[in-house]
C-alpha cells in the first residue's frame, strides 16, 4: 500500500513541474514593440524567452515577405540584425519561440524613414539691396515625404511654411524644396535665414525629427551718391596744384579708381585711390577727370571738369563781399594783391561818388577807413587793381544797421492778481525797421510776435515797439518776461543781430479775504476788556489799520497792530469799527459793531400836566431812561389787592377824563439784560364843587389848553428820548404782568 502511495505522489509532483514550466514560458522583445529606424542605418531585433532553457525560435514577417535580415541565435535569445536598412526592411516582424510543446510568439513593428542630412540653403543671386531674390531650402533624399514640414525664417520672421501632403507614388526618399522671393533692405544686414525641416515619422509614439539650416546674410549695395570735392577750385592757374577727393557709398565699399578722358573717349587709368592730387598743373592738364567706384554688384560714376589758365594776379578783399557795419562805428576795408609785385589800387563807390572815407595804399595792400559810419557810407565799394595792362575789380557791400541798446520793458502800471496790464516792448533808433522782429515772451511761451515789414520813407533810426495786455495770475510770480530783438541785415546773408531784455515777474494780490475776530464778544457789559484781531490776505501781506467811525462818517484812526484792545470799556465806546487792509494793490475793509451794555439809570418819571389834577382832567405820565441796549419799560399803578400793568406807549401812558379812582401810586420799571431801575409818583385827583357850571369858561380854557399841552408834551417826550445815546426803548404789552 505504501508503494503505491509513493509511485502516486511522485507522478503528481511531475505534473506539476510540467504544469508549472508551462505556466512561466513568455517570450520579451527589445525593442518591445515598435522601433523607428533611418535608411541607411544599423538596427537589431531581439527576442529572448523566459522560462525555457532550450526554445526554438524563427523569424518571419507579416507578409511572409524575405526578412532582408541575419537571424543569430545564443540560448534563450535571438537577433535579427538588418545592417543597413532599407525601404525592404519596413514590415512588422514576428518572432516565434517553441518550447517542448509549447508556442509563443510576439510582433514588433519596423518604420523606416529617410532624414540624412540638414537642409541646404540656396540663393539664385547676390543680395543687392531693393532687388527682388528667390531663397531655395531643399531637403534632399526624404522618406516619408508626406509627413515633412519646412519652415524659412529671416531672422526671428517666418517668411513661409509648407506641409508635403501629397500622396506618395512609390516608396523611395525624394528631394523636396520651398522657395520664397523678397526683396532685401538694408536692415537685412546680419541677419541670417533658417531652413528649419521636421519629419513627422508617427506623431503617436515618437517625436518629429527635426533638421535646419542657417545661412548669414551679405547684402549688397551697389555704389550711389558718388561725389567728388575739389579743392582749392575746378580753375586753376598756371603751376598751381588741385586736389580732388572722390567718395561713393555702397556695400561692401567702393573701390575708388581715377582716370582722365581722353580726346578718343577712352579713359586713361590715373589712380586707385579716393584722393588725387596733381601738382605744378600745366594748360594741357585741363580736362574731364572720372571718378569711378565699383563693387561687386555693380559701377558709379561722377565726372569733373578742371580748367587751367594762365597766370593771373589776384585780388583778396576783407572782410568779405558784404559787410553789416553799425552807424558811428568805424570800420576798415582792406584790398590786397597777390601775383603783381607794383600794382595801382584805387577805390570807388559803383555810383562814382566819393568813398567818404580815408584811403591808404602801402606796396601790395590798400585800405579804406570810414569813420564814423553814416548813411552816405552805405554804398557797393570797388577796389580797382592795374597791373601792367590788365585791370582787375573787386567789390564790397556795406550794409548800415542802427541797433545800440537792448529792448526796454515798460508796464502800464502795477502787476496785480486779475487786473489786466499792458507790457511794451521797445527797441530804441533801430535801422532798418522793417527787417525786424520783435518777440515778447513769458516763461517759454510766446505771447506776441512781430515783423515789421512796412516800408521806410526815410534813412534814420526809428524806435519800434510791441504791446501786449495779459492778466496777470499768481502764478505768473517768479516767471521772466523776456524781451528778444532780432535785426535781419543783407537779406539773410548775415547772422541776425540780436538783443534782449529780461524783467522778473511780481504780481501783487489786492487785499481781500479780510476778517476780525473779536474776544470775548462784540457785545459786552460796560468795564469789561475786548480784543479786536483782524487779518487779511495778499501779496505783498496787507498792512493792518484800525480806525473808528465817527458819527460824520469820518475815519479816526486808532492803530496800525492787527490787534487793538479796549480796557474798562464804557458805553462811549460803542459804535463802528474798521479794519482795513492795506498794500499796494488795493485795499480790503470790514467793520465790526461794537455794543457796550449798561444798566438803565437816569431814569425819570412825570405827570403831565402836573401830579394833582381835577376830576375830568387829562393826565399824561411818562417814563423815561438813559440806556443801553433795548430796555423794557414797565408801567404799573401799585394797589394793595395787586399792582396793574399798564399799556404805554413809548412810556407814556394817558388818563383821559381823570377819575377819583385814577388816584395813586405810580410805577415805572427800567430793565434790560444788565440790570433794572424803578421810580414812582403819587397822582392826585380831585373832585369838582357841585355848584360850578360844568361848561364854565374856566373848564373851556382848561379844554383850550390841555388840547394844546398833550401834543407839546408827546413831542417833549419824542426829542427828550431821541437825545438818549443810542438808547433804545421796547415797551411791554399790557399782558405782562411781571418782568
Amino acid at each position: 500500500m505504501s508503494g503505491k502511495i509513493v509511485v502516486i505522489f511522485g507522478a503528481s509532483n511531475i505534473l506539476w513541474i510540467v504544469f508549472a514550466a508551462s505556466q512561466d514560458f513568455k517570450i520579451e522583445t527589445s525593442p518591445e514593440s515598435r522601433t523607428l529606424a533611418q535608411i541607411g542605418d544599423s538596427i537589431s531585433l531581439v527576442c529572448n524567452t523566459i522560462g525555457c532553457e532550450s526554445p526554438f525560435f524563427s523569424w518571419r514577417t507579416q507578409m511572409d515577405s524575405p526578412l532582408n535580415g541575419e537571424v543569430r541565435t545564443e540560448g534563450t535569445k535571438s537577433i535579427l540584425t538588418m545592417d543597413p536598412v532599407s525601404l525592404q526592411n519596413e514590415h512588422s516582424y514576428l518572432c516565434t519561440a517553441t518550447c517542448g510543446s509549447e508556442k509563443r510568439e510576439k510582433q514588433i513593428q519596423v518604420e523606416i524613414y529617410s532624414f540624412p542630412r540638414d537642409p541646404e540653403i540656396h540663393l539664385n543671386g547676390l543680395l543687392e539691396v531693393g532687388k527682388p531674390i528667390t531663397v531655395k531650402c531643399l531637403v534632399p533624399d526624404v522618406y516619408p515625404f508626406d509627413k515633412l514640414e519646412i519652415d524659412l525664417l529671416k531672422g526671428d520672421h517666418l517668411m513661409k511654411n509648407q506641409e508635403f501632403l501629397e500622396v506618395m507614388d512609390k516608396k523611395s526618399p525624394e528631394t523636396k524644396s520651398l522657395e520664397v522671393t523678397f526683396t532685401p533692405i538694408v536692415e537685412d544686414i546680419g541677419k541670417a535665414l533658417v531652413c528649419r525641416a521636421k519629419l513627422h515619422v508617427d506623431e503617436t509614439d515618437f517625436a518629429p525629427k527635426e533638421r535646419e539650416s542657417t545661412k548669414k546674410l551679405q547684402v549688397y549695395i551697389s555704389p550711389q551718391n558718388t561725389v567728388i570735392s575739389v579743392n582749392p577750385s575746378t580753375r586753376l592757374q598756371e603751376g598751381g596744384s588741385v586736389t580732388m577727393t572722390c567718395s561713393s557709398e555702397g556695400l561692401p565699399a567702393p573701390e575708388i579708381f581715377w582716370s582722365k578722358k581722353l580726346d578718343n573717349g577712352n579713359l586713361q587709368l590715373l589712380s586707385g585711390n579716393a584722393t588725387l592730387t596733381l601738382i605744378a598743373m600745366r594748360i594741357e592738364d585741363s580736362g574731364i577727370y572720372v571718378c569711378e567706384g565699383g563693387n561687386l554688384i555693380g559701377k558709379s560714376r561722377k565726372e569733373v571738369e578742371l580748367i587751367v589758365q594762365e597766370k593771373q594776379f589776384t585780388i583778396e578783399i576783407s572782410p568779405g563781399p558784404r559787410i553789416a557795419a553799425q552807424i558811428g562805428d568805424l570800420v576798415v576795408l582792406t584790398c590786397g594783391v597777390t601775383g603783381c609785385e607794383s600794382p595801382s589800387i584805387s577805390w570807388r563807390t559803383h555810383t562814382d561818388s566819393p568813398p567818404n572815407g580815408t584811403v591808404r595804399s602801402e606796396g601790395t595792400k590798400s585800405s579804406l577807413t570810414l569813420h564814423p559810419v553814416s548813411f552816405e557810407n552805405q554804398h557797393l565799394y570797388l577796389c580797382s587793381v592795374t597791373c601792367g595792362q590788365k585791370k582787375v575789380e573787386k567789390r564790397i557791400q556795406v550794409e548800415l544797421y542802427s541797433f545800440h541798446s537792448d529792448p526796454e520793458i515798460k508796464m502800464s502800471g502795477l502787476l496785480v492778481h486779475g487786473n489786466p496790464v499792458t507790457v511794451s516792448c521797445e527797441v530804441p533808433n533801430v535801422y532798418p525797421f522793417n527787417q525786424l522782429e520783435i518777440e515778447l515772451l513769458k516763461g517759454e511761451t510766446t505771447m506776441q510776435n512781430k515783423v515789421f515789414l512796412e516800408e521806410v520813407d526815410r534813412k534814420s533810426p526809428e524806435t519800434k515797439s510791441l504791446e501786449v495786455t495779459f492778466i496777470p495770475t499768481t502764478e505768473d510770480t517768479g516767471k521772466v518776461l523776456v524781451c528778444q530783438a532780432k535785426l535781419y541785415i543783407g537779406e539773410m546773408e548775415f547772422q541776425p543781430k540780436q538783443r534782449q531784455s529780461t524783467q522778473t515777474l511780481y504780481v501783487n494780490v489786492a487785499p481781500r479775504d479780510t476778517t476780525v475776530l473779536v474776544n470775548p464778544s462784540p457785545i459786552l457789559e460796560e468795564g469789561s476788556s475786548v480784543n479786536m484781531t483782524c487779518s487779511s490776505s495778499g501779496l505783498p501781506a496787507p498792512k493792518i489799520l484800525w480806525s473808528r467811525q465817527l458819527n460824520n462818517g469820518d475815519l479816526q484812526p486808532l492803530s496800525e497792530n492787527t490787534t487793538i484792545t479796549l480796557i474798562s470799556t464804557k458805553m462811549e465806546d460803542s459804535g463802528t469799527y474798521v479794519c482795513e487792509g492795506i498794500n499796494q494793490a488795493g485795499i480790503s475793509r470790514k467793520e465790526v459793531e461794537l455794543i457796550i451794555q449798561v444798566a438803565p439809570r437816569d431814569i425819570q418819571l412825570r405827570a403831565f400836566p402836573s401830579e394833582s389834577v381835577k376830576e375830568g382832567d387829562t393826565v399824561i405820565i411818562s417814563c423815561t431812561c438813559r440806556n443801553y441796549p433795548e430796555t423794557w419799560i414797565i408801567l404799573k399803578k401799585k394797589a394793595e389787592t395787586g399792582d396793574t400793568v399798564l399799556k404805554s406807549t413809548d412810556g407814556a401812558y394817558t388818563i383821559r377824563k381823570a377819575q377819583l379812582q385814577d388816584a395813586g401810586v405810580y410805577e415805572c420799571e427800567s430793565k434790560n439784560e444788565v440790570g433794572s431801575q424803578s421810580r414812582s409818583l403819587t397822582l392826585d385827583v380831585k373832585g369838582r364843587e357841585n355848584n360850578k357850571d360844568y361848561f364854565s369858561p374856566e373848564l373851556l380854557m382848561l379844554y383850550f389848553a390841555s388840547s394844546l399841552i398833550i401834543p407839546a408834551i408827546g413831542m417833549t417826550i419824542y426829542f427828550a428820548r431821541k437825545a438818549n445815546m443810542k438808547g433804545s426803548y421796547s415797551l411791554v404789552e399790557a399782558q405782562k404782568s411781571k418782568v
